[in-house]
């Protein structure tokens, strides 16, 4: 029997909705102060989680706040001066995690989005956004998915930056139209 989109979209978008009424508010608004408070927001991922951090870095940007990939060829130092937001579920991935530690060493603020709080990571982390969902790991406290993989969590990752952005947006009342400045124009 075939599967209908209906059915399946719906699937998906329950899960959405599910997880993001699941993230902890006050960890979002101490990862905005963290971004408002610093002057280049650095970002590192893997994979789809890339992906992900990529499309929030540009959103970011729209706002008139610099971010850099970590890894393109244009990227800056980093300084004390600045934020690293680190995507991983696990909070084990050893590209992320060997960035994090070193952005600690050059005295930078890290934020680590991912779904497990009691990650390696946290030993360089100054802000932690929890997304609970299940990851590798299949920790006990996860919302699960039937979707592939951690699907869930990338796809969650890149509704929380349009959420943080909009956040930001009304915070500071800034003119919708106005964004448009930022937008790129060689295109």
């Amino acid at each position: 029997m075939k599967q209908s989109f209906d059915s399946t979209q719906q699937i998906v978008v329950d899960e959405l909705k599910n997880t993001m009424n699941s993230i902890d508010e006050l960890q979002v608004e101490s990862l905005i102060t963290a971004i408002n408070n610093t002057e280049k927001v650095f970002f590192v991922g893997v994979g789809r989680v890339l992906l992900s951090l990529e499309a929030i870095a540009k959103r970011l940007a729209h706002l008139g706040i610099q971010t850099v990939i970590v890894g393109e060829i244009t990227e800056p130092a980093i300084t004390e001066k600045d934020l690293l937001i680190v995507g991983s579920g696990s909070g084990k991935t050893m590209f992320p995690l060997g960035i994090a530690k070193k952005a600690k060493q050059f005295g930078a603020k890290v934020a680590h989005i991912g779904a497990n709080p009691e990650s390696p990571l946290s030993e360089f982390t100054d802000v932690f956004v929890r997304i609970p969902v299940q990851t590798k790991l299949y920790l006990p406290d996860e919302i699960p998915s039937q979707q592939i993989m951690t699907s869930l969590f990338e796809q969650s990752l890149l509704l929380l930056g349009d959420t943080i952005a909009l956040m930001m947006v009304k915070d500071q009342n800034i003119d919708l139209k106005s964004l448009w400045q930022y937008h790129a124009n060689l295109e």
